[in-house]
Formats: structure tokens, sequence, C-alpha cells
């Protein structure tokens, strides 16, 4: 076998086990199964795997599993009982020490502290944009992109299946752009048609090699930017303030085009708490 046919091959088999943790988050992944869905030797695995998505089989599980956690703290009506449950801890005990060594607070105070922050708004300062906003002046620039349908908290799983494709082909690493595209409103389109993209930035004259990989561009221009610092299930909140509050006290107008959002640290080695997130508005001249 050939390197392209070889490149393509281990990135097929890493694709198909990132499916299936996504699509089984609920079940027993025992490392050993992902070894055989990936048709890897045991001895080999863990390295092919975290060499290519840059953490263990065993690391993606817990954090997917987290994130899901945190979800249902801020949006659902599940106990703490329930969702401790479902993120595959046998008591309440390891489910807390596990969430507040990565969201740096406990699962009970974390959704107080989500509910109370929903009722926060900054204050409007004298040269009309908002403490956390400012608006920039941005160049174009070309993505390659993973599409993405369905709820935004999933397009976790295109990202992923990114940095395998890019990783695979040398590229990205440290100073790396990487960025999501956000064309429907998630409170009038139905979670299961929401549609995203799931990119990263490259140069103009970038040519991708699989047909799966789309290009896309952000023409740039005025654009409004909000800093979201924290876990991204939050960031629902930053967007309800920035539509509700900021905008209408702006005097400015949102240009045709979708929001997008730049992620500036890497939710693989950062904190929850100290994620950061800039919340890209492309406004009309």
């Amino acid at each position: 076998m050939n390197k392209e046919h070889t490149l393509i091959d281990y990135e097929a088999r890493i694709k198909r086990v990132i499916s299936h943790i996504y699509d089984h988050l609920d079940e027993d992944l025992n490392v050993d199964r992902l070894a055989e869905i990936a048709c890897f030797s045991p001895y080999h695995w863990h390295r092919i795997y975290r060499g290519l998505t840059g953490e263990t089989a065993a690391q993606t599980v817990r954090r997917l599993r987290l994130h899901r956690a945190a979800g249902a703290l801020v949006e659902g009506e599940e106990t703490i009982e329930q969702i401790a449950g479902n993120a595959g801890y046998g008591s309440i005990e390891a489910f807390n020490r596990a969430f507040a060594k990565d969201y740096h607070s406990p699962p009970a105070a974390y959704r107080k502290q989500a509910i109370a922050s929903s009722f926060f708004s900054p204050v409007l300062t004298k040269d009309k944009h908002m403490k956390g906003v400012e608006i920039r002046q941005l160049e174009p620039i070309i993505l390659v992109c993973i599409p993405h349908k369905g709820s935004y908290m999933e397009i976790g799983k295109a990202f992923h299946e990114l940095v395998v494709w890019a990783t695979a082909r040398g590229l990205g690493g440290q100073g790396s752009r990487i960025i999501g595209v956000y064309f429907d409103d998630p409170s009038t389109v139905a979670e299961k048609d929401l549609r995203a993209l799931a990119g990263g930035v490259v140069d103009a004259d970038f040519e991708p090699d699989d047909e799966k990989i789309e290009v896309h561009k952000l023409a740039g221009g005025r654009t409004a930017v909000l800093l979201h610092k924290g876990p991204y299930e939050q960031i629902g909140r930053s967007y309800d303030w920035l539509y509700g509050t900021w905008l209408p006290q702006s005097g400015e107008q949102p240009a045709d085009a979708p929001l997008y959002e730049e992620y500036l640290n890497d939710p693989q080695t950062t904190p929850p708490a100290e994620l950061l997130t800039e919340i890209c508005m492309p406004l009309k001249d």
C-alpha cells in the first residue's frame, strides 16, 4: 500500500472510531473494542489515535461525557443524579470531583451560576460600545470545512474529524485558526435542520484532496466581535445578550451573512472555564 492509500486508510479508521464514540456515549466504550472498530492492533492503537487526534480515546470519551453533562446542567431538567449516571459515573461524589476538576465548579454551583448569568447584562459605555464588544475591520479568510447538520452542541464531531484530516496531512498545529460558521437560529429552526461548518483557515490557493472537504470564504469587513470566556455550553447566553441588548442599542445593523465563532484555545488542553471564543457578527457598512 502506497503512502497516499495508507493515509486515507488510517484517516478512515480513526473517523470510524470518532463516529462510534459520538453515537454511543451512553454505552460501554472499552478501548479494546474501539481498537477492533478501527481494525488496529491493541499494541499500536492508542499511539495512532493520540497521534492523529491529540488525545487518547479515554480522554475523548471523558471530555465528551462531561461536555454533554454541562449542557444538561445548563439547559435540561434532569437531576444531578441522572446526569451523573448518563455520564458514566457510579456515584455523585465521583461525578462531582471529575466535573469540578474540569469546570472549576461543582455541578450544583455550575447550574446555579448558569441560571443567574442569564439575568446579567454589561453596561452601555459612552462610545456606544458594550463592554466586551469591539468593532473590527477584518480581512477576508478562506476556510477548509467539514459540514455539520443537527444540534450545534454536537459540532465537535465535525471538528474532531477535521483535526484528523489536517493532522494526517501535516497541517494545523500551533497557531492554526479554528472557526465555526453557523447559518441558522436554534430558536426558529428545528434542531435536526441546523446547518454549520467546522473550519480551519488556509491560504487562498489551498486545494483540498478530499471531496468531503468544502472550501468557504468569509468576506471580512466591519465586524462586531464579542469575547466569550467560559464553557461552550454557556455561549448561548452571550448570543442572547449580543442580539437582545447590544445590537438594539449600538446603532449598527447586521450584514446579510452568518455569524461565526473563532476558538482561541484548545478544548482538549484548556479547562472549560478558561476557554476563549470570539463571536463575530458581520455588520453593514
